[in-house]
């Protein structure tokens, strides 16, 4: 069961989504139009994707930072940020959300990912 609904009709939030790591489906829910969700899924799986790399490259550097695995990340800007765990992305306004809120809901209702992303 998606728990795309539930983020997307939380306080603050802009839009709320899902996609597929292969990249080839999406969903998407709030204000965003398709062409936007589509691109906003575009850069959350490149993004996750880097994010993963990079964890393990410190891995393999035989640096044990308690990264890995990397479950998601945050990019915080001056008006909106973009929260993802495992394929889940949300988007919310800095003013009107709880950014500890979400990511706690998201923590606690995404699955964690098994295997590779790829």
């Amino acid at each position: 069961m998606s728990i795309v609904p539930e983020l997307a009709a939380m306080d603050g939030v802009i839009a709320a989504g899902e996609y597929s790591y292969r990249g080839d489906r999406f969903t998407c829910e709030g204000e965003m139009n398709d062409d936007m969700a589509r691109m906003a899924s575009i850069m959350c799986r490149s993004t996750s994707l880097a994010v993963h790399m990079q964890m393990d490259m410190i891995k393999n550097l035989g640096h044990n930072c308690g990264c890995i695995p990397s479950r998601g990340w945050i990019v915080n800007g001056e008006n909106f940020s973009v929260c993802v765990i495992a394929n889940h992305f949300c988007f919310i306004e800095n003013g009107s959300a709880s950014l500890n809120s979400i990511m706690t809901y998201m923590r606690e209702n995404v699955p964690n990912q098994e295997g590779q992303l790829v």
